[in-house]
């Protein structure tokens, strides 16, 4: 019969391995990508492949920022372009159709309650990576994104992300080029260069108005006196 010391070592072995097991199954489901469905509240689709009578396949699945993790945890390649362009964010609901040729087209079919941000490009000196800080957050960033709307680090940059999720992704929307905050700045010196040489202009023509003038009086002077001795003699 078991003493009650080989029971308690049994059930801390028992627990210790329920403890282990219950790990690896949290691990396989973030793995699978059912953490970053509850995150944003969505349900994974309940049929996870359609065929259609042409042979095409459709599937369902949500946006993770870069790919499209499937109902069976599957990632799909969103193509980079296209998510740049279209503005996906994390959360969004796609379908991909794989047609019969294995060609994959994407249709947002789910977008998520969008919030627009502002920040600035940065780049992860490790991973050098593009990344945008906002409101003491780093998100990442398609490259795609950064090259359409030629970015430089330093300028600021509009973003969407989820309203009311967290998230590690954005979407670029728009950049404010840094250079371009300085304009006004430019247009003041290019107006204050032109005000002083007008300056300049006004008071040379001035300039030459008085010498003109001074000798227009000279010369009155000098033929008054030469009229004057004349007389006299």
């Amino acid at each position: 019969m078991i003493n009650d010391t080989n029971k308690l070592v049994l059930i801390r072995q028992l627990v210790e391995a329920a403890r282990n097991n219950l790990d690896t199954a949290t691990q396989l489901l973030k793995n699978l990508g059912f953490d970053a469905m509850e995150a944003h509240g969505i349900e994974a689709p309940n049929t996870s492949v359609q065929h259609t009578d042409q042979g095409a396949v459709i599937i369902e699945g949500v946006f993770d920022g870069q790919n499209m993790v499937g109902p069976d945890g599957k990632l799909y390649s969103v193509p980079a372009n296209y998510a740049s362009k279209s503005k996906l964010v994390e959360g969004d609901l796609l379908k991909l159709t794989i047609s019969p040729d294995g060609s994959f087209i994407y249709k947002q079919i789910g977008p998520v309650e969008r919030e627009r941000i502002l920040g600035v490009l940065t780049k992860d000196e490790q991973t050098d990576e593009f990344q945008v800080l906002s409101r003491g957050q780093y998100f990442r960033i398609l490259l795609a994104s950064v090259t359409y709307f030629k970015a430089d680090l330093g300028d600021e940059i509009v973003v969407l992300v989820p309203k009311s999720t967290p998230s590690t992704w954005a979407a670029v929307e728009n950049v404010i080029k840094k250079h371009n905050l300085g304009a006004g700045d430019g247009l003041s010196t290019e107006l204050e260069e032109l005000e002083t040489d007008s300056e300049v202009k006004k008071t040379t023509k001035t300039k030459r108005r008085t010498t003109k003038k001074a000798n227009q009086d000279t010369l009155e002077e000098n033929q008054d006196i030469s009229e004057k001795t004349a007389i006299e003699i």
